[in-house]
């Protein structure tokens, strides 16, 4: 059953489970991951990420983007915009695992009463609501991953020797490590949705499943994290394609 868009939809359903899985983990009452903080989530996201890949890339997607906004920024890069009909499988693959976070982490729900607690185990919301600088912090992270994902397979890191040259197979490793420094480092404002599909697919399906005492779904931010990083993946392709990478 090997197919592109197959392989986008497993790898983002992957993402999608191991990603808020570890968001519910940590926020959700009576988990045993409970408190358990920051650089967890993060972490758990950098392997979600790796695991999205791999998984993308054996169920027939070797270019295992995952992300609305990585294809389009390479759409940008190469002129090729074939692959724009990944995102619906992207979507719905984001939508596909965060139900089965929900069913996953069920009881923790129901025995959870903060609204914004589960809301949080779907998708992103700001520290502070700036929606100019919340859109930024978007675009920006998102920027910075397709800008270092080509850096990692441009011909320049390919022509330094061993030292900087990369084994096959080293990518999802690499993209793991990025979006885990993404995390630690640029994170703490907005949540770091970089990714459309990651923040509009489970915020879908808060706003229809039938979560316990849930909350708003907050449609007035989600322009934010769906447009921050197409923006920024475009300006991303337009930095690939001028510098060569």
């Amino acid at each position: 059953m090997q197919s592109k868009l197959f392989g986008e939809f497993m790898g983002t359903m992957v993402l999608i489970l191991l990603g808020n899985g570890v968001v519910a983990g940590v926020l959700l009452n009576k988990s045993k991951a409970q408190n358990a903080g920051w650089i967890v989530i993060t972490a758990g996201w950098a392997f979600a990420v790796m695991c999205g890949v791999f998984m993308s890339i054996a169920c027939g997607s070797p270019e295992a983007h995952l992300n609305p906004a990585v294809t389009i920024g390479f759409a940008v890069s190469t002129g090729d915009f074939s692959k724009l009909p990944f995102i619906a499988a992207q979507v719905a693959g984001a939508m596909a695992g965060a139900i089965l976070v929900y069913l996953y982490y069920l009881p923790h729900f129901d025995a959870t009463e903060d609204p914004d607690l589960k809301f949080a185990c779907f998708s992103t919301s700001p520290a502070i609501r700036r929606l100019g600088f919340n859109f930024l912090s978007e675009a920006i992270g998102t920027f910075v991953l397709i800008a270092v994902i080509a850096a990692f397979t441009s011909k320049a890191v390919g022509a330094t020797g061993p030292a900087g040259a990369l084994a096959s197979g080293y990518g999802p490793y690499l993209v793991g490590m990025l979006v885990w420094s993404l995390g630690l480092s640029l994170g703490g404002t907005t949540g770091y949705a970089i990714n459309p599909a990651r923040d509009l697919g489970p915020r879908i399906m808060h706003s229809i499943l039938p979560i316990a005492k849930k909350g708003s779904s907050d449609w007035g931010y989600a322009a934010v994290p769906t447009l921050g990083p197409i923006v920024g993946g475009a300006l991303a392709g337009v930095f690939i394609r001028a510098a060569g990478l």
